[in-house]
């Protein structure tokens, strides 16, 4: 029977008891109820990639301590449930980027010439609890009780190691680790318990220079001895024998060595692990209770709760406490400095990020009404950028352009700030700064991963033609160049962009960018009555299917994309020959892609299967995830309340490891779309025009309450009230808000933000049921 070493605190044991997402007892001890009780991390992790899995770390953190199932598997993923060996532990789960993975292991004479190679071990999900900012776990193969958390900038383990085993730990410095390769490692001891290190995260067609990333080890126990192997370049760390369990911090940072000791000073000046599992607990309670709510089963708040939980996850901060940041934009690398306040602080952080592509109809809203200070953060860093390389990124990773997806997709999440009132200061300068990317040579007209080019986004002929071509006669240059799909996305982001120009007064450039945002009607075909690619001479797409995936849509198919109009549903239904033959084309395809759970198979690399990928809408992936709320537009919103409530039901109901978002959840983007359709608030085109407006769709709650942050808004509350809620009541017959009437289902920006009660009648209309 093997000795409980560790967990001995009633903090800890709580901890194992409360949060074991793995098991459903009920708790020997009582503890205080948190909302980050409700989150199931495991949710949807037989598919995940590299940066979905989060457990031991913060919000947005540096640090993403988790163990790692997997280090070259599908999508470069790092944690897969089905999975029941362990690889490591490694800190750094973020887009494009990986380091530092270690491992601890006991050793004797059996394995002290193979241990470089052979340190795997299984584990039992039986014997794993994770909940946000911890995971604990045992390795059956050593013996030995693993427990993690973190804080933004340093990883901090504690390892009970058999009494009988000579403890080690190796540092696999140099390995292939999810979407890259780690080389040139380097550790060596600086200290009778400290460790300085490097490592080069090799570049990556999507992140095309390396990366540094430096890290300070400090432990409680003393070094025995340190062991580098010559055929993998790995470090095998032999400590001194102790009664006690060893604690590690592992400060990270990608500008330097001090830097990263900086960090651990800063944010771990003592070794109380159990303080920081908990201050961790409370940082998740803090920000996952902005939103309270009453109603719905046990499952439905425990999967509302894990949707918030993913929607502040994946994009990462790469600056230093002092606010130090890699800043890779030039043609050599520099350390950049943020600006400080007037107490020496940091004013934000700096992002390494996915695509802000589908981020229109998810966290700019989320964000924008209960996040803002977040939001506030992540354009101040887009800004940065932009004063470094001279063009705001749409996706940045090692302090570098990635040019990941397409468009120019940075620009309706900035303009959304400004128009939300989050951001107030330098409006002129951050106009221009965008403007600059929706004209020749800026990013809108680079294809998905072009680096060297700016060919293949299609651009010039968009600007001369009305539309870009499908194919692009120059030829290939990068990824997703997919024609009609182009011409409606960057009309509808020069529509926003137009939007900042009236306000700020550039009557010449608001003419310009709306008359560009016209330019989806130049690739509806209107006797198909889908949108349709044509090639440079204006010759439509021969032998079209509007069901065929890509071929001119990107991720998509022409029935999905289609709807890709935001800014101009009026100018969308009046080519579809009206609202009522408009809503009656999508009410349709609704009725189809019921079918099919509304996504086209439960995973991203599913979207090409000859079945899945002919479904007419899909909530699995970004491009029509907004079409339920079209109805509201077209003069149906009894339509937006019944398909949306569908939707949540069989998309983003499941409470598994082999469902949850079924497709691409990228960074918090399904889950912030999947806590606003719970919520029953929706922006069609991303909160980009003048006073945003919200959509009320038809939550699945009786009560959410949104605390609205004093810094931006009303020191208040908004009080969503569902009365009569039921699965079956989906329908809102009125609306009610602060006890005036509310109608055509819209509220403003202005109104939501100074507080008060939506209160909501609901019934159910068998006139429209579906089933």
């Amino acid at each position: 029977m093997k000795r409980f070493h560790t967990v001995q605190s009633i903090v800890i044991l709580a901890i194992l008891i409360s949060f074991n997402s793995c098991r459903q007892k009920t708790p020997a001890v009582v503890a205080k109820e948190h909302l980050s009780d409700k989150v199931y991390a495991i949710l949807d992790t037989e598919n995940s990639r590299w940066f979905f899995f989060s457990s031991a770390n913060r919000p947005f953190g540096m640090v993403n301590l988790s163990p790692d199932t997997e280090i070259n598997g599908a999508w470069g993923s790092g944690y897969r449930y089905a999975v029941d060996t362990i690889k490591g532990f490694s800190h750094i789960h973020a887009w494009q980027i990986s380091g530092l993975s270690v491992m601890p292991v006991t050793l004797d004479k059996s394995n002290e010439n193979t241990i470089y190679t052979d340190f795997y071990s299984s584990f039992s999900h039986k014997k794993e609890s994770i909940h946000p900012g911890y995971h604990y776990l045992e390795l059956e193969r050593y013996g030995i009780i693993t427990e993690l958390t973190s804080t933004k900038r340093v990883g901090f383990h504690k390892y009970s190691f058999p009494k009988d085993k000579e403890a080690g730990i190796l540092f696999n410095l140099n390995t292939v680790l999810g979407p890259c390769e780690n080389i040139e490692g380097v550790l060596e001891k600086s200290g009778d318990k400290e460790l300085s290190g490097k490592l080069i995260a090799v570049a990556t067609h999507r992140r095309p220079k390396p990366l540094t990333i430096y890290f300070k080890i400090e432990l409680n126990t003393p070094i025995e001895s340190i062991g580098r192997d010559p055929e993998t370049g790995n470090y095998l760390l032999k400590l001194k024998p102790t009664e006690d369990s060893v604690l590690m911090k592992a400060g990270i940072s990608y500008t330097s060595i001090e830097n990263a000791a900086k960090n651990i000073r800063e944010e771990i000046p003592n070794w109380n692990f159990n303080t920081v599992v908990e201050d961790s607990r409370n940082e998740w309670d803090g920000l996952l209770g902005r939103i309270k709510v009453k109603g719905g089963t046990e499952k439905d708040q425990r999967r509302f709760y894990t949707d918030l939980w993913h929607a502040l996850q994946g994009r990462r901060i790469i600056s230093d406490v002092n606010g130090a940041y890699p800043d890779n934009t030039g043609e050599t690398f520099r350390v950049g400095q943020l600006p400080l306040d007037e107490k020496g602080k940091p004013k934000f952080n700096h992002y390494n990020s996915d695509s802000f592509w589908g981020a229109q109809w998810t966290i700019n809203t989320l964000w924008g009404l209960v996040y803002p200070e977040i939001k506030e953060e992540f354009v101040h860093s887009l800004l940065q950028y932009g004063k470094d390389g001279g063009l705001i990124p749409r996706g940045p990773s090692g302090g570098n352009y990635t040019y990941v997806m397409t468009g120019a997709s940075s620009t309706p999440f900035i303009v959304s700030a400004i128009q939300q009132g989050i951001i107030t200061n330098d409006l002129e300068d951050i106009y221009q700064a965008l403007k600059k990317n929706h004209m020749l040579g800026g990013i809108m007209g680079k294809a998905g991963y072009e680096h060297k080019t700016d060919l293949g986004g299609g651009l010039k002929y968009y600007i001369n033609k009305g539309y870009v071509p499908y194919p692009i006669p120059e030829g290939n240059f990068g990824g997703h160049q997919d024609g009609a799909s182009l011409t409606m996305e960057y009309a509808y982001q020069d529509w926003t962009l137009a939007q900042l120009a009236k306000k700020l007064g550039h009557q010449d450039d608001y003419d310009s960018f709306i008359k560009r945002s016209k330019n989806y009607q130049n690739v509806f075909d209107t006797s198909k009555g889908w949108m349709r690619p044509k090639d440079v001479d204006g010759k439509w797409y021969e032998d079209f299917d509007p069901y065929q995936v890509e071929h001119g849509f990107i991720e998509s198919n022409g029935a999905q994309s289609t709807w890709f109009v935001p800014h101009d549903i009026s100018g969308l239904a009046t080519l579809m020959a009206g609202k009522e033959k408009a809503a009656e084309k999508l009410d349709n395809q609704f009725i189809e892609a019921k079918k099919l759970g509304f996504t086209a198979g439960n995973s991203h690399d599913q979207e090409l299967h000859p079945e899945y990928s002919r479904i007419p809408i899909n909530y699995g992936n970004q491009p029509s995830i907004q079409t339920a709320f079209i109805f509201n537009e077209l003069g149906r919103p009894d339509l937006t309340q019944y398909w949306s409530r569908k939707v949540v039901d069989k998309a983003f109901s499941g409470l598994s490891p082999s469902t949850g978002y079924n497709g691409d959840e990228d960074q918090g983007l399904m889950g912030s779309l999947a806590v606003l359709m719970k919520i029953g608030l929706f922006q069609m085109n991303g909160g980009t025009e003048a006073n945003p407006e919200y959509q009320i769709g038809s939550p699945i709650f009786d009560e959410i309450t949104i605390k609205l942050n004093p810094k931006y808004y009303s020191d208040k509350n908004l009080t969503i009230q569902a009365v009569e809620n039921a699965p079956n009541n989906t329908q809102v017959d009125q609306v009610r808000y602060n006890n005036q009437p509310i109608e055509n289902f819209k509220i403003k920006h202005s109104e939501i933000i100074k507080g008060g009660t939506l209160i909501l009648e609901m019934s159910n209309r068998t006139t429209i049921d579906k089933n």
